[in-house]
């Protein structure tokens, strides 16, 4: 029974871990993709200050300013969608946390009701050793 528990621990243990790895990947995409978008906000603005046209509308406008906007807004979308699946990565963590807790709670009170009635047993052998030193 010991190694069954045992095991079911490092079997959640291997689930938490891997949640986090998931919630750290996530993040960091997150963070790489708002990094290349504010970094193409600042090609624009420099495209928007040599050729000082920064209307969108205006017929010489910069193609390289348009392509790096869509770009941007695409790597934004990018962000906000990974957002929504960095919310249930870090629910499926919490989730697996608890899972893991209540595996360990009960370990530990296997552990506690194997301690009491190891205890149970000595003194039962006490006893015994007492009866039969009292009968002589």
């Amino acid at each position: 029974m010991k190694s069954r528990s045992e095991s079911l621990i490092r079997l959640k243990k291997f689930q938490v871990d891997e949640k986090r790895r998931q919630v750290t990947q996530i993040e960091m995409m997150v963070n790489d993709f708002e990094r290349m978008a504010s970094e193409l906000d600042q090609q624009i603005e420099i495209e928007h200050s040599k050729t000082g046209i920064s209307d969108v509308a205006h017929f010489a406008y910069s193609t390289f300013a348009k392509a790096a906007q869509i770009r941007r807004d695409n790597l934004l979308a990018s962000a906000n969608d990974m957002r929504g699946k960095l919310e249930a990565a870090q629910d499926a963590l919490a989730e697996a946390l608890e899972d893991l807790k209540k595996v360990e709670l009960l370990e530990q009170r296997e552990h506690q009701r194997d301690a009491v009635e190891q205890l149970k047993q000595e003194q039962a052998d006490y006893d015994e050793v007492g009866r039969l030193r009292f009968r002589r």
